[in-house]
C-alpha cells in the first residue's frame, strides 16, 4: 500500500533514491529519536546527551539535514556573542515513525460522517473507545499501583505507535507521547482525542487525575499528560 501523501518538503524520488544510498546509522537515528522526543535541540546538548563530542554530532546533523530529515535555525541575539544553531526535525522525517495508516483513517472518519452524520461518528468513537478500555483493563488490572498502571499503559500505547514513555515529576507522573499515528484524523476530529483522554482516567482509576498539558493538535511538539494521585492534589490545594 502506498503512503499517503505528506507535506511538501523536497522531491520525493529524489528523497528515496538518497535514503536508500546512505541509510540511517544507529547514531542518526538515534539524534533522530532524540529530537523527535525532546524537540527543538542544539548539537552541544545532543552531544552531552550521548556522551558524544559536539564534532561528531554536527557531523551526524550535516548528514541529516543533506537528506532533508533535519533543519537548523539560529534564535535571535539575545546578548553578546551569535547564539547557537538550534535543529529540529522537518516534515519529511515524519516517514521514520510509524504512521498506521492516518490517511485511510482520515477517509474512512469523512465517509462516516458523510453516510450517518456525526451522531453515527460519535457512536463509532464510542465503540473504538469500549474496544480500547477492555483492552488496556486487561493489562492494568492486576498491577498494585497507580504508576505501574501508568507505565504499564505507556508501553501499550507505544506498542500502537505513540512513542510514549512515563517521566516522574516530583509526586506526579508525565505520560508523554512523543508520537501520533492517527494525528491527521485527530486534527480533523477533536472528539478522538477527547476520547483518548476519558479513556486514560478511566483505566488507571478514580484514584488519580489526568489532565493533558501538551497537544500535539495544537502545535506542541508532543502530547503530555499530568497524573496526580487524588490525595496528594488535595493537600497541595489545601496548604
Amino acid at each position: 500500500m502506498s503512503r499517503p501523501a505528506r507535506r511538501e518538503v523536497g522531491d520525493r524520488s529524489t528523497y528515496d533514491e538518497r535514503m536508500a544510498a546512505a541509510p540511517l546509522t544507529d547514531a542518526k537515528r538515534r539524534i533522530v529519536d532524540h529530537l523527535k522526543r525532546l524537540g527543538p535541540s542544539t548539537a552541544a546538548a545532543i552531544a552531552a546527551g550521548f556522551g558524544l563530542t559536539d564534532a561528531a554530532v554536527r557531523q551526524h546533523l550535516g548528514a541529516l539535514a543533506a537528506n532533508g530529515l533535519v533543519a537548523q535555525s539560529v534564535p535571535s541575539p539575545q546578548g553578546r556573542g551569535r547564539p547557537a544553531g538550534v535543529w529540529t526535525l522537518t516534515p519529511l522525517a515524519s516517514d521514520l515513525f510509524p504512521d498506521r495508516h492516518g490517511g485511510l483513517t482520515l477517509e474512512l472518519l469523512r465517509s462516516i460522517r458523510e453516510a450517518f452524520g456525526d451522531d453515527g461518528l460519535d457512536q463509532v468513537i464510542a465503540a473504538r473507545t469500549r474496544a480500547q478500555k477492555a483492552a488496556y483493563e486487561k493489562i492494568v488490572a492486576t498491577l498494585p499501583s497507580w504508576q505501574d498502571r501508568a507505565r504499564a499503559l505507556a508501553d501499550r500505547r507505544s506498542d500502537e505507535g505513540y512513542m510514549a514513555e512515563v517521566v516522574e515529576d516530583d509526586q506526579e507522573l508525565l505520560l508523554i507521547e512523543n508520537h501520533c499515528p492517527i494525528c491527521d484524523a485527530a486534527s480533523s476530529c477533536s472528539k478522538l482525542c477527547q476520547a483518548e483522554l476519558d479513556l486514560f482516567r478511566s483505566t488507571l482509576g478514580d484514584g488519580v487525575s489526568v489532565a493533558r498539558e501538551e497537544h500535539l493538535v495544537t502545535g506542541d511538539h508532543r502530547c503530555a499528560y499530568r497524573i496526580t494521585r487524588n490525595s496528594d492534589r488535595r493537600a497541595a490545594t489545601s496548604q
